[in-house]
């Protein structure tokens, strides 16, 4: 006799609703919001949402010009020795690079309306700045810069409509 069929069937996991992002979402927002250990005052969420735009727009405007610089220095290092001196890593942080600042910049006119559609351009780049760190082979930073990112996005999820 089979002992595996003698097992009685376990409860079937409920499915996570909505898509994989959808997913990660809820459940970024059931640790980071409802069971975090604490949780910000309402006066720094308030701040946070409305400098939230003005402080896209600064990093845009101080993250645009290194890009530039960068796509420089891999071009004049790409005629010395190729791919040897700049790899294929070097165009690949600076095309995640390019498409975050370009998510931060398609969400600023929401920001400033306070649309959740902003808020999950801006989700959306965090995701992106992670899953590079961590292709990237920078564990630490994709760890800590990740979870201080998301903590306090979604401190402030709910006062986006």
């Amino acid at each position: 006799m089979d002992p595996v069929a003698n097992t009685p069937p376990s409860a079937p996991t409920p499915p996570l609703s909505g898509s994989g992002v959808k997913s990660l979402e809820g459940i970024l927002e059931q640790y980071l919001v409802t069971k975090a250990p604490f949780s910000l005052p309402a006066n720094i969420k308030e701040l946070l949402v409305k400098i939230a735009p003005w402080l896209s727009v600064l990093g845009i405007i101080i993250a645009l010009p290194v890009i530039l610089i960068f796509l420089g220095l891999g071009s004049f290092m790409y005629s010395f020795g190729g791919m040897a001196y700049t790899g294929s890593w070097y165009y690949l942080g600076l095309v995640v690079a390019a498409a975050t600042i370009a998510l931060e910049a398609v969400a600023i006119p929401g920001l400033f309306k306070r649309s959740l559609k902003a808020w999950r351009l801006i989700f959306y780049a965090v995701l992106l700045q992670l899953v590079s760190n961590l292709i990237g082979g920078n564990l630490i930073s994709a760890v800590l810069s990740g979870l201080i990112s998301l903590y306090f996005l979604f401190q402030i999820k709910s006062y986006y409509k």
